[in-house]
């Protein structure tokens, strides 16, 4: 029988203990973890290791996320990665040019449990692979 695989998910988070958080129920729920801390290096390990989901924050250091998520989809390979922006920015504004930006979802952390969060990466995972 093969063997299922890991996918790999990107939490860019700049927060520590809700990175820490996330990482942790990723991890439990039997995903592969790659953390960013800030824009730049959000950048680099999506580019370096091609994950399969990336959760987004969109007030971050160096980078913000939205410029994170137009430099994404210059990128062959980023132009197709799901992007769930998971963050406190709720302004009708916001919500509509991270959509133009090429988001998949847009979750606002009040709103939203950590089993909402890995629910909407599941969906993500089944829509990307075309079950759906």
């Amino acid at each position: 029988m093969a063997k299922k695989k890991k996918h790999t998910i990107l939490i860019v988070e700049d927060q520590d203990a809700l990175q820490d958080i996330l990482s942790t129920k990723f991890l439990e729920e039997g995903f592969r973890v790659v953390s960013a801390r800030d824009g730049e290096e959000a950048l680099t390990k999506a580019l370096e290791y091609r994950p399969d989901v990336i959760i987004l924050d969109l007030l971050m250091p160096k980078i913000d996320g939205r410029k994170v998520l137009q430099k994404l989809r210059t990128d062959s390979w980023g132009k197709l990665v799901p992007v769930i922006v998971y963050t406190n920015v709720s302004e009708t504004e916001g919500v509509d040019e991270v959509y133009r930006g090429g988001s998949y979802d847009y979750m606002v952390k009040a709103n939203h449990s950590l089993a909402d969060v890995v629910a909407r990466v599941r969906e993500r995972l089944v829509m990307q692979a075309g079950l759906i």
